[in-house]
């Protein structure tokens, strides 16, 4: 038993891994091995609690509720840490498979509990759990901390200017300071930069002398010090400057640009959104998608959570579309009538973390109806550009070039899906309700009243939630090591699930909401949804979408093509516990809301 020694197995095996050696000698001391054969029975609900942590070494256990099994257990994964915990024993435990397992005592793993690390990790909270699970795999090298605060970026104080300065004075001032902005003391406080001298004095003819209150802006878009540095990106992004005042108890202490930014990271989405800026003709698109994946990559490694990876990689695309309906307009002449162009799915959700299949489509107002040959060239242009970008066609065609067309038919196309809700109404609600107007002048209020009109719609939402459930997590109890069912989809088994479920839950309690997350929030706060499930699910949602981004950047790195699928056996034993941790409370969550909705 030599190649089975406890100790050294588990001190490579996570979070075991991370403790202070003092600490793990200490309790690798009282170490011992099991054997149990299939068939024993481990523990019983209500009675002796565990007395050790129990590390799988050889063989499963499963896990049972009710008479019913809902979990097996295999190699490097745990039970007991919630009878240790609590001090009760609340599921029946039988081995599966003949049993080797190491033991931890109970005051030992008491003791390490102290460790912060560790004992986030033996969380009983599954929300808890998951949000500490995720391991760091070397996928791309990144120095930077994104956690750093601004205030660390700062090179120098503010530099003020009076309001009753010229023009002339205004750029002297930042001339003689070698900086790209001077903040102007007035009521509100105003900020001129470089930009505003090139784009309001020069290119508007003005004068020298003329006073800086007629090209400051104001009010200003500011930040805390304490902000962290990934934050002030989507600071940046979401406002559209370049310049961001730093305030200190309420005091102005310096201006972070964008350059300083970039400075931190040349991976980061400050200079890929630079990039885009400066693209001089769609010649440079070749090679966006894999800007886009170094930048994923390098913020995954520096520890951000994927959802606000996806939230940079939107606005990044969102730039990107704006470039490219800029030069179709340029080349096609002034739209003829007010448009809006509309992304859907993932990036309606903001939730792309890759770029995948293009999902657009064109609405423009009823006067451009007659014209509906330029909406067609724009959109032939523009779906032909994001390909050059990286962006493939949607397999389904659902593309500006085929889904464009004037408000009211729009509108009535989203009654329509709303009052006879067919199979393909259905499949066309779930795509074109997550949209979201990404440029153009065109007000889609009209839209977002249909929407807001779903409450009412009772059979809509309960074939809506049918079909939701129709994606769902496999039998957990066959989900092993080996044999054919020891692959999990990840998209269609538990990100879908989650995403279609969601969605029906907002509708249902008339939220505007796109992104998963903040429907299932609308949904609890309106109560739709138990406060509970919330916290479960959406932090299973954010482990099966980081868990998803990993793995791809991995095929990515591998020269293979990314795909939804995972062998459990490429998971390490934390990845394989917590994503059938996942799946389960995916599971509970689709039970509860097929009754909630009376989908049988």
């Amino acid at each position: 038993m030599a190649s089975l020694d406890p100790v050294a197995y588990l001190r490579q095996t996570p979070p075991f891994h991370a403790l202070p050696g003092p600490l793990f000698d200490e309790a690798a001391r009282g170490i011992d091995v099991a054997y149990q054969p299939t068939g024993t029975s481990l523990a019983r609900v209500g009675q002796e609690p565990f007395q050790h942590l129990w590390v799988i070494r050889k063989g499963a256990v499963r896990l049972e509720r009710d008479g019913q099994t809902f979990q097996v257990l295999e190699e490097g994964e745990t039970f007991g840490y919630t009878s240790l915990i609590t001090g009760k024993a609340t599921l029946d435990v039988v081995v599966e498979e003949d049993l080797v397992a190491y033991r931890v005592p109970g005051k030992a793993f008491t003791r390490l509990l102290s460790d912060a690390q560790f004992a986030r990790h033996f969380a009983v909270g599954l929300s808890e759990r998951l949000r500490a699970s995720l391991e760091h795999s070397p996928i791309a090298t990144f120095p930077s901390d994104l956690s750093v605060e601004v205030a660390h970026l700062l090179r120098r104080e503010a530099v003020w200017v009076a309001e009753d300065s010229t023009i002339e004075q205004v750029a002297r001032v930042m001339r003689e300071n070698r900086i790209s902005s001077v903040l102007v003391r007035c009521d509100p406080p105003g900020i001129v930069t470089d930009r505003d001298l090139r784009n309001r004095v020069l290119a508007a003819g003005l004068g020298p002398s003329e006073p800086v209150a007629r090209i400051l802006s104001r009010p200003l878009q500011t930040v805390e010090s304490t902000t962290p540095t990934y934050a002030a990106w989507q600071r940046l992004l979401d406002s559209g400057v370049h310049h961001l005042p730093v305030l200190k108890e309420g005091k102005i202490v310096g201006v972070l640009s964008a350059s300083d930014l970039l400075r931190s990271t040349a991976q980061g989405p400050v200079a890929v959104l630079r990039r885009v800026e400066h693209l001089p003709s769609r010649d440079a698109l070749p090679g966006y998608a894999g800007q886009v994946k170094e930048m994923t990559s390098a913020l995954l490694a520096g520890g951000l959570d994927a959802l606000v990876i996806a939230g940079f990689v939107s606005r990044l695309n969102d730039a990107l579309v704006r470039r490219i309906l800029g030069w179709a307009e340029d080349e096609l002449g002034p739209p003829p009538a007010p448009y809006a162009w509309i992304v859907l799915g993932s990036e309606g959700r903001m939730e792309q973390t890759l770029l995948t299949d293009q999902d657009n489509a064109i609405v423009f107002a009823d006067e451009g109806t007659a014209h509906r040959e330029w909406f067609q060239a724009l959109a032939d242009r523009a779906n032909h550009d994001l390909m050059l970008a990286g962006f493939p066609e949607c397999p389904g065609g659902y593309m500006a070039r085929r889904w464009l067309g004037p408000l009211s038919e729009w509108r009535s196309r989203f009654t329509g899906w709303m009052d006879v809700p067919n199979p393909r109404a259905l499949l066309e609600a779930s795509i074109f309700f997550d949209y979201r107007s990404v440029f153009g002048l065109l007000d889609l209020s009209p839209l977002e009243s249909v929407i807001s009109a779903a409450p009412r719609k009772v059979p809509f939402l309960r074939l809506m939630a049918a079909g939701a459930l129709e994606f769902h997590p496999p039998p957990l109890l066959l989900l092993r090591l080996k044999g054919g069912s020891s692959v999990v989809d990840l998209k269609r088994h538990a990100i879908s699930p989650v995403v279609f479920l969601a969605r029906t839950l907002a509708l249902s309690v008339g939220s505007q909401a796109r992104g998963t997350l903040d429907r299932l929030a609308a949904a609890a706060h309106a109560g739709g949804m138990d406060a509970d499930h919330v916290g479960n699910i959406g932090e299973a949602y954010r482990f099966v979408v980081g868990l998803r981004l990993r793995l791809q950047l991995r095929q990515l790195q591998a020269g293979e093509a990314p795909v939804n699928a995972v062998h459990l056996s490429d998971l390490s034993a934390i990845e394989r516990s917590r994503l059938k941790d996942s799946l389960q409370a995916i599971k509970d969550w689709q039970a509860q809301a097929a009754y909630q909705f009376q989908t049988g």
